[in-house]
């Protein structure tokens, strides 16, 4: 099973940029990166392939950009113009096998998860 493991949070003021990281174990079909504020469920909010097709929810589209650099098993999320909306907590993770690869993606079908790392934003 692929091993995740995420880097890059911290608080930001609105308006300001964070640069998300997660280092992978393995090389995986379909990755993710997940977002869960306080008192709210965890949702995909940006989700990439192994050929770089990507899709985002529409209240990220614009501002967030996530990538991958499969030579060196990493994915990454740029965040820029963040919002207080943004606060939570992000976690990245994995699909080995080929999956639909979209943020209506189902959590229980990523099979591995790392840590999480805390974004807040503040107004």
């Amino acid at each position: 099973q692929v091993q995740l493991a995420e880097s890059g949070g911290g608080s930001v003021q609105s308006g300001g940029s964070l640069k998300l990281s997660c280092a992978a174990s393995g090389n995986a079909y379909c990755m993710a990166w997940f977002r869960q504020a306080p008192g709210k469920e965890r949702e995909a909010v940006a989700t990439i392939t192994s050929s770089g097709r990507t899709n985002y929810t529409d209240s990220v589209k614009g501002r967030f950009t996530i990538s991958r650099d499969n030579a060196k098993n990493t994915l990454y999320l740029q965040m820029n113009s963040l919002k207080p909306d943004d606060t939570g907590m992000y976690y990245c993770a994995a699909r080995v096998t080929p999956w639909t690869c979209r943020v209506s993606i189902d959590a229980a079908v990523m099979g591995a998860w790392g840590q999480g790392t805390q974004v807040t934003v503040s107004s």
